[in-house]
């Protein structure tokens, strides 16, 4: 008599415990009724009545996808490998469980697609020395199409970009050459900058005799030091001797020329 008794206990007791669904804080749960979409509901304690209900639970946190190395060909017919990593979250249960059958799958397959695609627009230097710019396109575009899936792209970031040897080879001789021209620029414009200074103190000096006899000194005063047994031999100029000329030889009279005498043996004889 008693174990129909017990058999209905346990029997309500098993249902009971089957209905209580526990759902995390980062987690929901979306609930259909005979097939139909009823509600989300969560976190905390739930009831979901068997049979009659179904739940799919969805996870509200960030997703971190890895893209597999893609083929790509960018602008400039140069073919390189690239990856990615992609962080998204579902921020809409509904649409993620109704919209897309399988959610991380198809963000996968469209991430691989927008690469290949916003990359191919651009030259290999672009994608080099522009990622942020990349990954913000990227970014946009993926965001733009995973909205109807209940989907927040929150950030997409290149990770490497592999390029064959030769063309590896050809960038290192173009930055090469490349640092050889700015040298070249900068050793110019030295060049240019010491000639105009040069050209004003020659103008100045020109200006004050005094100070060239002063720079004449000067060099041989740094020539003339002790422990120099070379033999140097300079040019005197004559702005330095002029005023000694004009003290001593100037106003000296020159010599007068005395006539030969006439002996008397030449001419009528």
């Amino acid at each position: 008599m008693w174990i129909p008794i017990i058999i209905v206990i346990v029997i309500i007791l098993l249902f009971i415990l089957s209905s209580i669904k526990i759902l995390k804080e980062y987690e929901r749960g979306v609930i259909f009724l005979l097939g139909k979409f009823q509600g989300v509901k969560g976190p905390g304690l739930i009831i979901v009545v068997p049979v009659i209900q179904q739940m799919a639970k969805v996870d509200l946190r960030v997703i971190v996808l890895d893209v597999p190395p893609q083929d790509v060909i960018s602008r400039d017919n140069v073919s390189a490998k690239v990856n990615a990593v992609i962080y998204f979250r579902i921020v809409d249960a509904e649409h993620a469980i109704i919209q897309v059958a399988d959610p991380f799958g198809a963000t996968s397959q469209l991430a691989q697609t927008t690469l290949r695609s916003v990359l191919g627009q651009h030259e290999l230097d672009d994608m080099l020395a522009e990622r942020d710019k990349l990954n913000e396109d990227i970014q946009k575009i993926l965001d733009e199409q995973t909205d109807a899936w209940g989907i927040k792209v929150t950030n997409v970031e290149i990770k490497q970009i592999e390029l064959d040897e030769n063309m590896v080879r050809a960038i290192a001789r173009q930055a090469e050459a490349e640092r050889v021209r700015r040298a070249k620029i900068i050793n110019a414009q030295g060049e240019l900058q010491a000639s105009e200074k040069l050209t004003q103190a020659a103008e100045r000096m020109a200006t004050q005799p005094q100070a060239m006899q002063l720079r004449y000194l000067q060099t041989l005063t740094e020539v003339a030091q002790p422990g120099k047994s070379n033999t140097i031999l300079f040019p005197l100029p004559l702005d330095l001797i002029k005023p000694l000329i004009e003290k001593f030889g100037g106003d000296s009279p020159r010599p007068k020329v005395q006539p030969a005498p006439d002996d008397g043996k030449s001419g009528g004889n």
